[in-house]
């Protein structure tokens, strides 16, 4: 059976933790800052953790079973 190759985009936009939880950036935060707040744009800056429902479309994109 063929290796399933790894998705280009996916793997810029993805990184795994030590545990295996997938984290990826927010967005909305590459222009138009101005009308956003500071606090807004701080907690924008951070990592969050993929929702359940998508984490198996990545994993199959990171080509990890």
């Amino acid at each position: 059976m063929a290796k399933t190759k790894t998705n280009p985009g996916a793997k810029k936009r993805f990184k795994m933790t030590g545990s295996g939880k997938i984290r990826r950036k927010h967005a909305y935060k590459s222009h138009l800052l101005t009308k956003k707040s500071k606090k807004r744009k701080r907690n924008l800056g951070y990592y969050t953790s993929l929702k359940k429902s998508d984490r198996n479309n990545v994993r199959l994109l990171l080509g990890i079973k």
